[in-house]
């Protein structure tokens, strides 16, 4: 059942993969192994987004089912982990880029984790990240962003959080897209995710670590 979820909703089925939802979430089936198979679906998406069989509408498009999953998976999580709030992160995907698929996911998946997270939307600019890192307090900042593009963004965002005097206050993730120890380095992040459950660990280490 679960490669009938990936492959459909890669496929940009909708009404058929929120049918499957549907129909797992009433077996009792596990809600984050059902986010674990959209994340995978999606990573399908990316990747025909990339080899250019998918364009800029297939991803919005597949953004919006994900939405319409994540909206029925959502109160079976927040039943499943009344937890007390661990930390505050702030999150969004980079400007020029309107990609908030991952994102949304290690939104949710930090959610359920127990952070408050901070979710800023998609093409956000770095001066939007400064003003709600002060606003909030938040220690940890996602950065996310799938094309390419958004690997200056995150560079840039990261240089005007350490202009505004906060470096050294928050720690920085990166994730999306095809993240490496070089883009790291060169954005000038403290990590980066390969996928949704890394961001939460990284932001359990680090809250442990404070």
């Amino acid at each position: 059942m679960a490669g009938d979820l990936v492959s459909t909703l890669a496929d940009l089925k909708e009404k058929e993969a929120l049918g499957i939802v549907q129909d797992r979430l009433s077996a009792g089936d596990d809600p984050l192994s059902i986010l674990d198979d959209a994340r995978r679906a999606l990573e399908i998406v990316g990747k025909r987004f990339a080899d250019s069989e998918y364009f800029i509408p297939d991803l919005v498009y597949s953004g919006e089912i994900l939405k319409g999953i994540t909206d029925m998976v959502k109160p079976k999580l927040a039943k499943a982990a009344e937890v007390k709030r661990l930390g505050k992160v702030v999150m969004g995907t980079v400007a020029g880029d309107i990609h908030d698929i991952g994102k949304d996911i290690v939104v949710f998946m930090l959610d359920v984790s127990g952070y408050e997270v901070y979710d800023l939307g998609v093409d956000v600019p770095a001066q939007k990240f400064v003003e709600k890192i002060k606003e909030s307090g938040a220690p940890i900042v996602g950065l996310s962003g799938f094309l390419a593009l958004a690997f200056d963004s995150m560079k840039e965002t990261v240089e005007a959080i350490k202009a505004a005097g906060l470096r050294d206050k928050v720690k920085v993730m990166i994730g999306g897209g095809q993240m490496s120890e070089e883009i790291r380095k060169y954005t000038g992040a403290d990590a980066y995710g390969k996928d949704a459950m890394a961001g939460v660990t990284l932001a359990q280490k680090w809250v442990g670590a404070k």
